[in-house]
């Protein structure tokens, strides 16, 4: 049965009008058709018709660990009990009107995240990264977070470098750039200092402390994004002054990404609740294209008291575009003038 080699990919017809690609990237299997891009376990985990049709089933049935159909092998259940993801703080998103000055202020990386343990590297899912002991050299014994990067525009790359279980050489291209110290029940500048110092002191030829700048407010904001998307770089991440390391979803750590500006027509007025209770909470918009929205945030008392006239076409700002085409956080900035 033919196979692929390392590094090698080959076409195969499918249903699409253009064939599939079919790669094998340090024994991590791809395909370009949706039933492989769409599951939802690992992708060394996944298999599809075509790749199965190239190699077999006994091979694919091998590979992913399956002994047969009605059970799962060992390796799976290894895996099943490594899956437990490490305790990881994770961003939310910025709502577009909440003050950020004084927060600390950093590149959003486009890269895979990673927590060292103190031993080896973990996804955010639990999985290990098979990194060289060379790539390690220097690393302390304390729990780290960051983010294992090569460059902007290059995720993709990354992705298929960390992915693979033979701790290559294309290691060389990575670097673990630090953000934080989950383990030291300190402020967050203080465990900034102390990572500054550690790396220092006993520096590691694969890692750097990821850079911070405090934040002087909106306009710098809008500036520093300016900056990072002229580079191609994905946005910013802000860390709340003094807050210490959470685990889960936590609002000291905010993710920002490029504003957009659109026009719409107020359709209605929409009553507001608990401190807005008696004015207005938000209005429902329709934009050129038909859809409708509501927002609800960058209003003043003032206007809150005193809205903007149905009919009326005002500016808002978001970050991006849902799945389902809605924007994402709109926030109103002004009425639109021409």
């Amino acid at each position: 049965m033919p196979d692929l080699n390392d590094g090698e990919m080959v076409e195969m017809k499918g249903s699409s009008a253009k064939p599939y690609i079919l790669r094998n990237v340090g024994g991590v299997y791809s395909c370009t058709c949706p039933a492989w891009r769409n599951q939802s376990t690992l992708i060394e985990k996944r298999t599809c018709k075509h790749l199965r049709k190239l190699r077999g089933d006994a091979a694919e049935q091998a590979r992913i660990g399956q002994e047969s159909e009605s059970g799962a092998s060992e390796t799976v259940a290894e895996e099943a009990s490594e899956s437990k993801g490490p305790p990881l703080l994770l961003a939310e998103s910025w709502d577009n009107t909440l003050d950020l000055t004084d927060w600390w202020m950093s590149e959003k990386l486009d890269g895979v995240r990673a927590y060292w343990d103190g031993r080896e590297f973990r996804s955010r899912q639990g999985n290990k990264f098979h990194a060289p002991a060379w790539f390690v050299e220097g690393l302390p014994d304390s729990p780290l977070d960051g983010e294992l990067w090569i460059d902007r525009k290059k995720f993709q790359r990354t992705v298929s470098i960390v992915r693979r279980q033979d701790q290559s050489d294309h290691w060389r291209e990575v670097r673990f750039l630090i953000f934080d110290a989950p383990a030291l029940d300190h402020g967050f500048e203080e465990r900034m200092a102390h990572l500054v110092e550690q790396f220092r002191d006993h520096p590691a030829p694969f890692a750097n402390v990821h850079e911070q700048h405090l934040c002087q407010g909106i306009d710098h904001v809008r500036t520093e994004l300016d900056r990072i998307q002229s580079l191609q770089g994905e946005g910013l991440m802000l860390r709340e002054p003094k807050s210490r390391y959470a685990v889960g979803r936590s609002t000291t750590l905010l993710k920002v990404k490029r504003f957009h500006d659109g026009e719409a027509v107020v359709m209605e007025h929409q009553p507001g609740k608990g401190k807005h209770k008696g004015k207005m909470g938000a209005v429902l918009v329709q934009t050129k294209d038909g859809t409708l929205f509501s927002v609800g945030t960058g209003f003043s008392d003032a206007m809150r008291a005193n809205p903007p006239a149905i009919g009326t076409t005002i500016t808002y700002r978001y970050q991006e575009l849902t799945d389902a085409g809605m924007p994402r956080f709109p926030s109103f900035v002004r009425i639109f003038t021409g």
